[in-house]
Formats: C-alpha cells, sequence, structure tokens
C-alpha cells in the first residue's frame, strides 16, 4: 500500500470535488494530460465522488505523475467510440473516467490498436488497457485483469442469411472475418470440424471485418456479443445484418470474462483499481454505465481477477 499523507489525500480530494464543479465546462478529450485539465463526464454521463481510502492505495509513482495513462482501441462500439465533438464515449472511456473520479486520479484516453495494447504497457506509456479485452490464459502470462463483462461471442451474417448459418459449426467450410489479435480467432481456428475447416479472416480493426462481410469478402463476422449487437441494431438502422441466435447460446457462444487489463507486476494498482469497481458496483454507477451502452446483459456481480483461468 502507499504510505501517502493525509494531506496529500485532502488535496487530491478537494481538487476532485473542484473539477466534479466544473464538469459541465470540460472538454479533455482523447490523451487529456494534468495540464489540459482532468478527464473527467460531461453532459449526461454518470459521476461519482472520490474516496480517500482507494486513493491512498495507487502506487507512488503514478501519485507523482498526477494520471493514468489507459490504452484503448477506438472506434469499438459500445465499447468505445467519438461523439460529435471528438470525446471519447462509451462504457470503456466512461467507465475510466469513474475509476479515475473514485481513485482520486486524472485519466489520459489514449488511443491504440487493438494489437499493440499490451506492448504499450511493457513500453511504460500506458499503466492499463480498457478496450473490451478478454481474460485468457494466455494473456494471464502477462496481464492481471479486472473482470468488468462476462459473455459469449456473437456471429453476424448479412441480412437474410442466404448463407444458412444458424449455429457455431455452420461456420465451417465458411470465411469469417475477425479483428485481428482477438480471442474469436483463436477460437475458430481451433473448432473441430467435421469437412472444411473455418477460414479465418483478419484485418487489422473491426470496422474493416464488418466492412468486409457487407462487401461479401466474407461469410460472416464475428465478434464480442457487445459489439456484434450494437453493430447489428445501428447499421443501416438495423437493416443491414442479422444476429445468429442459437438457443443453446443464449448469451453468445463460448462466454468469456473480459476485463481491465494490468501489467501482473503491479499488484498495487491491480488491487486499487478491483476495489475502485467495486466501489462503484456498490454504488450503483457501475451498472448505470451498462445500461447506457446497452450491454447491462453482461454485467459481473462483483470486482475480481483473472476469472478467465476458471472457465
Amino acid at each position: 500500500m502507499n504510505a501517502r499523507t493525509t494531506t496529500l489525500v485532502g488535496a487530491t480530494a478537494a481538487a476532485a470535488a473542484l473539477a466534479l464543479a466544473l464538469t459541465g465546462c470540460s472538454g479533455a478529450g482523447s490523451g487529456a494530460s494534468a495540464a489540459q485539465g482532468p478527464e473527467l463526464p460531461t453532459g449526461d454521463e454518470i459521476s461519482t465522488t472520490v474516496d480517500a481510502k482507494l486513493t491512498a492505495l495507487l502506487p507512488d509513482e503514478l501519485v507523482e505523475k498526477g494520471r493514468l495513462d489507459i490504452a484503448l482501441d477506438i472506434p469499438f462500439p459500445p465499447m468505445a467510440m467519438y461523439d460529435e465533438t471528438n470525446r471519447p464515449v462509451g462504457f470503456d472511456p466512461e467507465l475510466a473516467r469513474l475509476l479515475g473520479q473514485k481513485l482520486g486520479i486524472d485519466v489520459s484516453l489514449n488511443k491504440q490498436a487493438f494489437d499493440s495494447v499490451i506492448p504499450s504497457l511493457q513500453a511504460n506509456k500506458n499503466d492499463l488497457i480498457m478496450s473490451g479485452m478478454n481474460d485468457t490464459p494466455e494473456r494471464q502470462e502477462t496481464l492481471s485483469f479486472v473482470d468488468y463483462t462476462h459473455g459469449g461471442f456473437a456471429i453476424l451474417v448479412q441480412a437474410g442469411n442466404e448463407v444458412g448459418v444458424t449455429t457455431q459449426q455452420d461456420l465451417c467450410g465458411k470465411t469469417v472475418a475477425v479483428q485481428k489479435a482477438t480471442v474469436q480467432g483463436e477460437l475458430l481456428r481451433a473448432m473441430e470440424c467435421d469437412g472444411d475447416p473455418v477460414t479465418v479472416t483478419e484485418l487489422p480493426s473491426d470496422l474493416d471485418a464488418q466492412t468486409a462481410l457487407r462487401a461479401g469478402k466474407s461469410d460472416a463476422y464475428v465478434a464480442d456479443a457487445v459489439v456484434a449487437e450494437y453493430v447489428a441494431a445501428t447499421t443501416d438502422d438495423g437493416e443491414a445484418f442479422d444476429v445468429v441466435r442459437d438457443p443453446e447460446n443464449p448469451a453468445g457462444f463460448n462466454p468469456v470474462y473480459s476485463g481491465i487489463g494490468i501489467l501482473k507486476e503491479d499488484a498495487e494498482l491491480v488491487e486499487a483499481v478491483r476495489q475502485a469497481l467495486q466501489a462503484l458496483i456498490d454504488e450503483g454507477a457501475y451498472q448505470q454505465v451498462l445500461e447506457r451502452n446497452n450491454i447491462a446483459a453482461y454485467a459481473v456481480e462483483s470486482a475480481e481477477v483473472n476469472q478467465g483461468a476458471a472457465q
């Protein structure tokens, strides 16, 4: 635990309270730093209050730096996207701002390609990842996860489903587009098929994978259920894609935990973030952010670490 003085904690809390009073004027966006003003909720975003006991859990080097640098892949709706003012919104940015408020520290939201988010932590460019990242045993070799959602992946096909995909097994012999470096690609390649295997097309961004399906370059697109449901509901007013719904997998195929990724050796930060998330769960702010982004069905009941290992 960081042995900070009462004076410093009080000053941080006072600064946070002052900033909260000014949230309606805050214009900080992606990559905001302490010099530009804190990255805080604006408009109708959910707000919370600082907890000095949680502030005291932060590692000394972060207190000295004065902010949490957070890597996120954007756009990746509904997890992260830009609003009309180019401000990051969605589940990850909004939860990140809440965690910063609760911990009494500024946050800087830094756009990062998904396949480079872990290297950005290893290079000390970012402190944690908030990018809808699945908690897997393989990633736990490098990261600890504070899990914040639980759900599977979903399959999208072009409207009308002329390819006839009704179950996960129907993807055998088909070409499926996914974002590069995602768990979905690994799961599809590992599927046992009676005939031809799944042909997995990995593309740089999630939007590229969606575009491949729209252009007929793939038979299906696979992503986390929270993302796929949003894409299906919003693209061409819901007329572009159909979601393949399997009654045997109502929460999506191969349900997994996703969460906030932090380097394993940063144990103090892991615990500070875990307790801050638990506080947001207890007060209801976490549930409000889920509901704002239409992903309440994928909530976790408590803030736990590395639940992916037990799946």
